[in-house]
């Protein structure tokens, strides 16, 4: 009689999965509450201690440890050797074990969780089971996914080559299953440590969707997330068709921009996205009105962007956001009829709900052979740690203004120039070599998309190396600077600002994104 071990802490399909192994002369063991379930079920199951002989102890702690059932797990069915050695100690081979883990990563995700409680849901056994099995999946099943139930379920009345290829393939999803579980259980430890950047470090994603193909047709993709219902993961996508890797990409540019005003307090919020850096950012007291000031910054670029809005996106904006190429469009939420107008556009995908971003989340950059890895980029410091370092104080318009600009600054690609008035972008000059460059791009968009310069305000990324860029922006119009400050040559870059009576505010905070 072929032998099932299951000991789950998700019990969903597991009442189906004994009940179809047991209508196929299966005999089940089991442990705590998953043989309560089964039992409770009106299926005929035996105690895992009844196959040790040995009780469980240490409440709970060391139930499965123990030689009847890894080595009814480990041994060779073709090795007369194996089952020589496992019969001598009267040990019956294990045929299939269905074990998913303590929930760790949920315990610790709660609020208030103490360290006791975390670690009693730091399993042992499980572990152990599962890669026991899954090293002899020649003869063993392995089973950690409630979804794989059915597939295993077929298998076993198939037999054949089809069930060796699915053990083969449950054995590989084990082990990267107890990886991503031993991955979360190292974090928490280093985060209790306070250690940010631990000396090893294990990251555990898991595939979302794959992708048709990534940054172009010839290379393969996939989306993997930390955890399902998070970030990007967690927007429901209500129309067009599947997102592409440029896509997801430009979203994350997108929410970035967003993600300074999502409080609401400055209005509804615009980011219009092409290649993950703004080409128009605006608030307005409707979505609509933020749309179109966003959209007056750069009309010609905005054509296939990707657009975030802070507010839900009514009847009115769908309306003019139709009226354009548009790749995706996220917000918090969709009328009905600004989901039946967008639809309409059958390669507009529609994209509801919030990926607000972890504070903590660690931010990766992949380089050859290796990962550069950082804190996320903090929030754009408004006001407290500001100092006006120009003769002449900024207006209150124009203060208003170059805090719109500082916040705007933080989503664009470095070196990073932003030109803004009345809650709008009007020139954005991104991922430039020079800042001068960044700056005669800024003003150059602004002149083609039809806007008047003169007293339009600056946000800077970075700290301007020499007074050519203030000359420039003066030229240009600019009536009054935000920067981080901090060059060698900051007093002649204030005396610039002077000469021109510009007003000119250092932050203290530079706002790099390369």
């Amino acid at each position: 009689m072929p032998r099932a071990l299951l000991s789950v802490s998700d019990k969903s399909g597991l009442v189906d999965l004994a009940r179809a192994l047991a209508d196929r002369g299966w005999e089940l063991v089991s442990t705590g509450g998953t043989a309560r379930a089964l039992r409770d079920a009106g299926l005929a199951v035996a105690d895992v201690s009844e196959v040790t002989r040995f009780p469980e102890m240490l409440d709970g702690r060391v139930k499965t440890l123990h030689p009847a059932v890894h080595g009814g797990l480990l041994a060779r069915r073709d090795l007369p050797e194996h089952m020589a050695a496992i019969g001598e100690h009267a040990i019956a081979p294990i045929d299939l074990v269905v074990v998913n883990l303590y929930p760790f990563r949920e315990t610790v995700a709660k609020p208030g969780v103490s360290p006791e409680e975390a670690i009693e849901n730091i399993d042992i056994g499980g572990p152990s089971m599962l890669r026991s099995a899954a090293k002899n999946f020649h003869s063993v099943y392995v089973v950690v996914d409630p979804a794989d139930y059915p597939e295993v379920v077929a298998a076993i009345d198939a037999g054949g080559g089809a069930a060796t290829q699915l053990r083969s393939r449950l054995a590989a999803k084990v082990y990267a299953h107890t990886a991503a579980y031993d991955a979360a259980i190292a974090a928490w430890f280093a985060e209790q440590a306070g250690d940010r950047f631990p000396e090893r470090l294990a990251l555990a994603f898991e595939r979302a969707q794959p992708l048709r193909y990534g940054e172009n047709p010839d290379q393969r993709a996939a989306f993997y997330v930390e955890a399902r219902g998070r970030g990007l993961g967690a927007l429901v996508q209500r129309g067009g068709k599947e997102l592409s890797f440029n896509n997801l990409l430009d979203l994350e540019g997108a929410l970035l921009a967003t993600e300074p005003f999502a409080d609401g307090e400055a209005g509804a919020c615009c980011a219009i996205i092409k290649h993950t850096t703004p080409c128009g950012l605006a608030v307005g007291a409707t979505a609509a009105e933020a749309y179109a000031k966003a959209l007056a910054c750069d009309p010609v670029s905005a054509f296939g962007s990707v657009i975030a809005l802070t507010v839900p996106v009514d009847d009115a904006a769908a309306d003019e956001i139709s009226k354009l190429f548009v790749e995706c469009v996220v917000a918090p939420g969709f009328s009905e009829g600004a989901v039946e107008t967008l639809a309409r556009k059958k390669n507009l995908r529609i994209l509801e709900g919030s990926a607000a971003a972890d504070p903590r989340a660690l931010d990766y950059k992949r380089v050859r052979g290796g990962l550069l890895v950082q804190d996320r980029q903090p929030p754009a410091a408004i006001g407290d740690a500001w100092t006006v370092v120009s003769s002449r104080q900024p207006t209150a318009e124009e203060l208003a203004d170059l805090r719109f600009a500082w916040r705007a600054v933080r989503s664009v690609k470095s070196n990073a120039i932003v030109l803004t008035r009345g809650g709008m972008t009007v020139g954005i000059g991104a991922g430039q070599m020079s800042r001068v460059d960044a700056s005669f791009m800024a003003a150059h968009k602004a002149r083609q998309a039809g806007h008047a310069l003169a007293g339009i305000v600056l946000g800077s990324d970075a700290f301007f190396p020499f007074r050519d860029g203030i000359d420039q922006a003066a030229e240009a119009g600019v009536r009054a600077i935000v920067q981080p400050g901090g060059s060698v040559r900051d007093a002649e870059v204030i005396e610039a600002a002077n000469a021109h009576g510009m007003a000119m505010v250092f932050t203290g905070q530079r706002l790099f994104r390369h």
